[in-house]
Formats: structure tokens, C-alpha cells, sequence
């Protein structure tokens, strides 16, 4: 399937970007080099230990910190282009996710995924193990559509009032959301990271995804199975009379509030069944087929202009902190890329590995992913560092598709990261800072990670010999 030309970070129209040229592995980094090596990793350290620690919201750290190291590293009188350079790769997902939030949420507040819910409670019989790990299966399922918005907006929609009225703990489903959401969708030629490895390096898209599917699948089945753990920790956390009551309440039919299937609940679900069939088919950019069901979904439930515009500020309060957040982290990766920081990180970890151990040169890119991938953009990572390493891997005769399998294996932790835009929408939907789900999120998506690669070399997707 070719991929949408979506300018979200999850996917991506990769012909709009010349393949960037083929780099030699660095054998030393020049002073200049060091120092920006030096000073993109303090960034990253500082970034984290503000939001982590609470000294700084996540959208003043995103934008004060690269743009003391760029002042820092004498490019202050570059700055101003930098910072354009970010924001204008990163506007067009602003958008994208503004139209998006505002779709969804008026099919939240018409009741449309009620149904689904109430599906699904009945079905999980009140058991939060059976809630938790139906969270991740739902996640890996719709994530095999490729959008990260669309995907965690479905699981939100399906699961959060449930987590709610349990009080469960939300950032349990935004950890299962994002890990399964790197996996499938990072993982599969469709989901757009991948798609830029596969259009950099000139790779068929079947030998590349064939020997992914093992890896994947078993990475899939440690995602449920941290579902079924977190799960028996929300059991022994709720109180049992609470959670009698609750199944009471499921029994016998109160729990749910009486849904009208009436024409316009109808209308809903197909107009939400062909946007996702588009979605798909890629019939025109994510941005245009939202803005056009959007207008069409306000018009058909809403009639008065005056009760549309209420809608708009309503959900524009969800909105507009996503957008702003979006916008700041790409005032972090125009700074970190076109200040040389990126690149420099990339060449120092590189020149560590010894000419003697070439051949680890694809386990050394599987375990380099995890952090560039949490800390970096997809275009910069995957157009600027991983073509770095397929040129030294094709040194010592390492195929060019392991270099890319290897790539892939850090998306898990990409989606855990700043440069995520549908993470942002995630977290709005949750209700949670970034600090605090990255406390919570990366103590189970590292594991994963190392379980993917461990998946990855005993399949044979990426070799160690």
C-alpha cells in the first residue's frame, strides 16, 4: 500500500524529499563535531529533567532548551531560519490534528462509539484484567491503519469512560495506545515510518516487512502480556466493593445510558466508515478529508449557527493546546537538525563501534533507535541518520533491509517522545502532562523495546554474526 502524503509524523508522502546523499562512516569527530555532539545530548538530558521534574511545562521546555544550546553553539544569528524551517514541516500536522480533535469530538458529544462501549463492558463483565487487556488489542487492531490520531482517538473513545468509572489509572491505556501504535504502525510498510526507510535506501517493501512479521508479533503478544500485568495491578488496587457494584450494575443493565438510534446516529457511522475507507485508500491527504467530514458531520448534527459555534469553542479548548504543543516541538526539531546537533549525536554514536565488530553494526542500530527515535523526528531520523548507517553496514557486505528492520525498532519508544504529534492528542484526551506519562510509559516501553530486538536477532530479522 503507498503511503498518504499526511505530513503526520506517523506517515508521510517520502517522494516529496530527495533521498538525502550517501554519508561515510565517521572514523573520527572533528572538535566542532564534539562539541555539538556534547551539547545535542545536554539538550536532551535538560529537556527531560525539566518536564520530568516539573520545573518547566513541556511547551516552554521544548522551545527554551534547543534554543539555549543553538545561542550556546554561536547560531543565534540562524536561529530565526531554523525555527521557520521546524515550523513549517510541523503546520500542516497542526492542522491535520485541529480538524481531526474537532471531528471526533463532536462524535463523542452525538454518542456515536456509545454502542461500542457499552459492547465492550459488558464483554469485559467489569474485570479490569479483561479491560486493560482489551485495551491493547483494540490498540494493535486499529493501529494497522497507520494513523496515530485516528487510532488513539477509536481507543480513547472505546475505553477512557470505563477508566474513569472504575477509576483506573489513564495513563495505563496511553502506555498500551503508544507501545502498540510504534509496533504495528512502525512497524509495517504502510505506517510511514518504515515507508521513509524503504524510500531512502531503495528497498522492496516485501523483503523488508516479511521477516518483520515475527518480531512484530511476538512483540505484540509482550504488549498484552504487560496488559495482563497492569491489569491485575488495577484489580488489587479497586476497591472489591466498588467493583461488585459495578458488575452489579453491568448484570443488570444500569450501567448504560439508553442510546436513540435514530437517522443521524446512522449517517454518523457511515460518514465515519467511508472517512476511514478514504483514509485507506488514500484518495486525497488526511488534512482535506477531515476538514471536508468535519463540515459535513456539523452541518447534519447541528443546524443552528449559534449552537456550531459553541461546539467549536468547546472542542477548540481540547484543540488549540495540542496545536501550540505540535508547533513547539517543531521549533525543537528545526533548532536540533539545522544546527548540525542531530547529525553530530548520530556520527558520535557511531564512531564508538570498533572496525572489529562491523558485523553488530544492525544490533547496534536496534539499540541506537531507542533514544534517536524518542528524541528525534522521523524525517530527521530516518533521512538523516539511518542512511549513515546503511553505508557503513554495506561496508562489511550487511544488507541494506536489516539497517531498516533495525531502524523500526525504536518507533515503540518515538511514539513515547516530544516529537510525536499524535501523542500530544493523546494526552489531551487522558488529561495528563508529559513528564507524567513519560514517568509511567517508558518503564514498560524499554523492556518492549529490548524484547523486540532480542525478537528481531533470534528470528533473523536483523543479524548479529
Amino acid at each position: 500500500m503507498r503511503c498518504r502524503s499526511s505530513p503526520d509524523p506517523t506517515r508521510t508522502d517520502s517522494a516529496r524529499r530527495p533521498a538525502p546523499p550517501a554519508h561515510r562512516r565517521p572514523s573520527a569527530l572533528h572538535q566542532g563535531a564534539t562539541m555539538l555532539a556534547v551539547l545535542g545530548f545536554a539538550t536532551l538530558g535538560s529537556f527531560m529533567l525539566l518536564v520530568m521534574r516539573k520545573h518547566l511545562s513541556a511547551f516552554t521546555a521544548i522551545m527554551l532548551t534547543p534554543i539555549a544550546a543553538a545561542l550556546i553553539a554561536g547560531k543565534g544569528s540562524k536561529l530565526g531560519d531554523m525555527i521557520m524551517n521546524g515550523l513549517e514541516t510541523v503546520a500542516p500536522t497542526a492542522a491535520l490534528l485541529l480538524f481531526a480533535v474537532l471531528y471526533f469530538g463532536l462524535m463523542m458529544e452525538v454518542k456515536l462509539f456509545e454502542p461500542i462501549v457499552q459492547a465492550i463492558v459488558r464483554a469485559s463483565k467489569g474485570d479490569p484484567v479483561r479491560i486493560v487487556v482489551g485495551t491493547a488489542v483494540l490498540a494493535l487492531c486499529v493501529a494497522l491503519d497507520g494513523d496515530g490520531t485516528t487510532s488513539y482517538m477509536i481507543i480513547c473513545s472505546a475505553f477512557l469512560p470505563i477508566y474513569r468509572r472504575l477509576g483506573m489509572n489513564p495513563l495505563i491505556l496511553a502506555t498500551l495506545a503508544a507501545m502498540a501504535l510504534g509496533t504495528i504502525s512502525g512497524t509495517t510498510p504502510w505506517g510511514g515510518a518504515s515507508t521513509r526507510g524503504i524510500s531512502v535506501l531503495h528497498l522492496s517493501a516485501t523483503e523488508y516487512f516479511v521477516h518483520m512479521i515475527g518480531p512484530m508479533a511476538l512483540t505484540s503478544l509482550a504488549i498484552i502480556a504487560v496488559a495482563y500485568w497492569l491489569g491485575l495491578r488495577e484489580r488489587h488496587k479497586i476497591d472489591p466493593g466498588k467493583l461488585a457494584a459495578y458488575k452489579l450494575e453491568i448484570a443488570s443493565g444500569e450501567a448504560f445510558e439508553p442510546v436513540k438510534a435514530d437517522w443521524r446516529m446512522w449517517f454518523n457511522a457511515a460518514l465515519t466508515l467511508v472517512l476511514m475507507a478514504l483514509l485507506i485508500l488514500e484518495v486525497a491527504d488526511l488534512l482535506v478529508l477531515f476538514m471536508v467530514a468535519f463540515v459535513i458531520a456539523l452541518l447534519v448534527n447541528i443546524r443552528s449557527i449559534g449552537d456550531q459555534q459553541e461546539l467549536i469553542k468547546r472542542q477548540a479548548a481540547n484543540a488549540v493546546p495540542v496545536m501550540i504543543l505540535v508547533l513547539a516541538a517543531g521549533v525543537f526539531t528545526g533548532i536540533m537538525t539545522d544546527s548540525g546537533m542531530i547529525k553530530a549525536m548520530a556520527d558520535a554514536a557511531l564512531a564508538v563501534v570498533p572496525d572489529s565488530m562491523g558485523n553488530l553494526i544492525p544490533l547496534f542500530t536496534a539499540v541506537l533507535a531507542l533514544p534517536l527515535g524518542f528524541f528525534m523526528s522521523n524525517d530527521a531520523y530516518w533521512f538523516g541518520v539511518v542512511p549513515v548507517l546503511a553505508e557503513s553496514a554495506a561496508h562489511y557486505g550487511i544488507d541494506a533491509n536489516e539497517i531498516a528492520r533495525a531502524g523500526a525498532i525504536g518507533q515503540i519508544l518515538h511514539m513515547m517522545g516530544p516529537t510525536s504529534a499524535p501523542l500530544w492528542v493523546l494526552l489531551g484526551l487522558v488529561k495528563a502532562e508529559l513528564g507524567d506519562f513519560q514517568k509511567h510509559a517508558l518503564r514498560w516501553g524499554v523492556p518492549v523495546s529490548i524484547a523486540y530486538i532480542a525478537f528481531a536477532v533470534l528470528t533473523g530479522a536483523i543479524t548479529v554474526t
